[in-house]
């Protein structure tokens, strides 16, 4: 604790966190009235320099920011638009994010966002909080399958627009990677490298991805007239217990896969650690993971993978937005963004036979 030296405590003023100047305030200390103070603040003409050098100092002494709130809700926008994502902390989201925030920036707008964390409860408790501050428009990586609680928002003019999963029963627009394409191409990637036994460790089967990462894992199969066995799949929650447990049992089965496709970047890093932990002479098993990831390329062998861009994925999601909001109309848009497969060495392994179904 400071002691305040004597005869001090009258000049030093009281400050009361949360309590932010006002205009009354700059008024006050600047001997001017409240029309004048405001005609500095904005701009206006009409105030002599000696009038305006007082208020830029009391401005400037205590502080005070000008409150944008009454004068953007009088314009009917509030220049703000919000992110939900599913985890901040996931690598995938950092570009989608930044690309959005680059976006609003370029059209003036704060971007707010937060995480909901995979709950839909939350995800709808943070929609709605953002809602009721008045954002012009929401950008929402869904973590649930019921969206009718923001028709009333929609219908009120709030723009919203859905990344890498659809809305679930309204109609909204929706920006997606082709999941189902770049896992197709992903097994049919080990498929030619001489694999038959494939193994698939995916997400929660109620996620959109995951389920048409599933449904191209099936594909491939199919089109290659080879058989899938339940053993050879695995969905679930992405912790590395679950993955670990799922991606043993498949590798130490009576009859082994010999290759695996890691449905996101998780679950990948998972398996990376759980092939780098085999004990020798166990034979080398082919991997390709859905997602790129950092150092993917510096590991040996090098992780193929299948990329989504993110960034790209974001940047398409917010320039849709700001369209609508700029007065754009017609039905809902359904905009399907194009993976590719980076091979890289895991992906081109061999199988150490010649196995058969």
């Amino acid at each position: 604790m400071t002691d305040t030296a004597p005869g001090t405590a009258s000049r030093t003023p009281t400050r009361r966190y949360g309590t932010r100047p006002t205009m009354k305030d700059v008024a006050a200390r600047a001997g001017v009235g409240l029309k004048t103070v405001s005609r500095v603040v904005n701009g206006e003409p009409g105030v002599t320099p000696d009038t305006e050098r007082r208020v830029q100092e009391a401005i400037t002494a205590l502080g005070f920011r000008r409150n944008d709130s009454a004068r953007i809700l009088r314009k009917g926008r509030t220049a703000s638009i919000g992110l939900v994502l599913e985890d901040l902390a996931d690598p995938f989201y950092g570009p989608l994010s930044r690309a959005v925030e680059e976006v609003a920036r370029a059209h003036g707008a704060l971007l707010i966002n937060g995480s909901s964390a995979e709950d839909p409860e939350r995800e709808q408790e943070l929609v709605l909080a953002l809602c009721a501050r008045r954002v012009d428009g929401l950008v929402i990586i869904p973590a649930g399958h019921d969206h009718r609680y923001l028709a009333p928002e929609m219908a009120a003019g709030v723009a919203t627009v859905f990344v890498d999963r659809p809305a679930g029963r309204v109609d909204a627009d929706a920006v997606l990677s082709d999941s189902f394409g770049g896992s197709r191409d992903a097994v049919a990637h080990l498929i030619a490298h001489g694999h038959r036994r494939i193994g698939f460790l995916g997400d929660l089967p109620g996620i959109h991805t995951a389920a048409e990462r599933l449904r191209g894992y099936h594909a491939a199969m199919s089109e290659a007239g080879l058989p899938v066995h339940d053993a050879w799949v695995s969905l679930g929650p992405t912790d590395p217990e679950r993955v670990r447990a799922a991606a043993t049992a498949m590798l130490n089965a009576a009859e082994p896969v010999t290759a695996l496709f890691a449905g996101n970047n998780r679950v990948t890093v998972t398996v990376v650690r759980v092939l780098a932990e085999r004990p020798a002479p166990a034979a080398p098993v082919a991997l390709v993971g859905f997602d790129d990831f950092e150092l993917a390329d510096l590991l040996s062998p090098g992780i193929t993978v299948i990329a989504q861009d993110s960034a790209q994925l974001g940047r398409t999601a917010a320039d849709l937005l700001f369209r609508r909001l700029d007065g754009a109309g017609g039905e809902p848009r359904r905009l399907v963004l194009p993976t590719r497969l980076i091979p890289r060495g895991s992906g081109e392994l061999p199988p150490p036979t010649d196995p058969t179904p």
